[in-house]
């Protein structure tokens, strides 16, 4: 190998060492667990070479040196491809969340089962309405003047309202009303179906016209609703294992997750369901949040995006084991949401 390939496998071996063993790595160390086909002195060398380039960096503690955010980003790019998860992995991942039975509990364990493969915090978005389609609506007379409307969405989403509608209506003016609902939205985004909802009580006929007002005021409201897009989180504490990983910082991070505004923001940018995205430290614009790697990817298809989950953790991250596992969850979210 040429002097460049032979200096990225001596990082590659510093960030593999220090990720496991959390201790500045010396030259020493890396000839003894390495194969690295050279000197003692040329590892030196080249050690020297990749601190004065900003790769490593030396803590003023310790004789060994640990990565930079620069030296993460060269090993995380030069990764020609994530590394697979084993059958037995994917066959676990799978069966765990076949078992959900509704959207929120297909979230919560996705977020519970990342934070157990990656030992980090997990993050997923909910599926944001904007990009939602309507698959059913359902309207139940609770009483002979009120009636309960249940709308279903491609993602599993179920959202319910009641509406009072001020005289009596038969059963079979509640198929009607059923009836007219689903023509006008069924396979229509949220905010197409609320346009061809208005409609509706121009369209009713005389006896009926007053009840699809009624209704189609209510549907109008949380159709056209924006509420604040939710994250669930998993594995929190997973952070305070190696408060070290985050000098000064931690409370900083946590409070950023709680508030959940900057990952939000991070997660919105992962648009590709096929690529991951991982910003590193300095890489991200939130001050509290240079303290951490954050590894995300879209969920859902190429042709519906319905979001984006990932995972936060320190700089000094598992990124081929971390990635594996986000794409393997991601992959897994979409085909049961998107196959719902």
């Amino acid at each position: 190998m040429n002097a460049d390939e032979r200096r990225f496998e001596v990082l590659r071996a510093i960030v593999a060492d220090y990720v496991s063993n959390q201790e500045p790595v010396g030259s020493k160390a890396l000839v003894e667990r390495h194969n690295l086909g050279v000197s003692s002195a040329t590892v030196r060398n080249d050690m020297a070479s990749l601190e004065e380039d900003g790769y490593i960096t030396q803590p003023h503690t310790s004789a060994g040196r640990v990565p930079t955010d620069k030296g993460y980003r060269l090993f995380v790019d030069r990764l020609s491809e994530v590394k697979p998860l084993s059958s037995p992995e994917r066959k676990a991942i799978q069966s765990f969340l076949e078992g959900a039975y509704d959207l929120d509990d297909v979230l919560r364990r996705s977020v519970r089962l990342l934070a157990q493969l990656t030992r980090q915090v997990a993050v997923i978005q909910y599926p944001t309405l904007s990009r939602s389609t309507v698959r059913h609506i359902e309207v139940v007379a609770i009483t002979p003047a009120r009636l309960m409307l249940v709308l279903i969405t491609d993602t599993g989403r179920v959202d319910q309202r009641s509406v009072d509608l001020g005289d009596v209506i038969t059963e079979e003016n509640v198929a009607r009303v059923r009836t007219m609902l689903n023509g006008a939205m069924v396979g229509k985004r949220l905010s197409d179906a609320s346009a061809e909802v208005a409609k509706l009580p121009d369209d009713a006929p005389s006896d009926l016209r007053d009840a699809v007002l009624r209704v189609s005021t209510v549907l109008i409201e949380s159709l056209v609703e924006h509420p604040e897009e939710r994250l669930v989180l998993g594995g929190t504490a997973n952070l305070t294992r190696n408060v070290a990983d985050f000098p000064g910082s931690l409370r900083q991070v946590l409070e950023a997750l709680e508030e959940q505004v900057v990952v939000l923001k991070l997660l919105a940018a992962a648009r590709d369901p096929g690529r991951i995205l991982v910003h590193i430290g300095e890489e991200n614009e939130a001050a509290e949040m240079r303290s951490t790697s954050i590894v995300s990817i879209g969920y859902g298809s190429r042709d519906n995006l319905l979001g984006g989950m990932g995972v936060v953790g320190p700089t000094r991250m598992d990124y081929p084991g971390t990635m594996a596992a986000v794409r393997a969850v991601a992959n897994y979210v979409g085909e049961i949401l998107t196959g719902r």
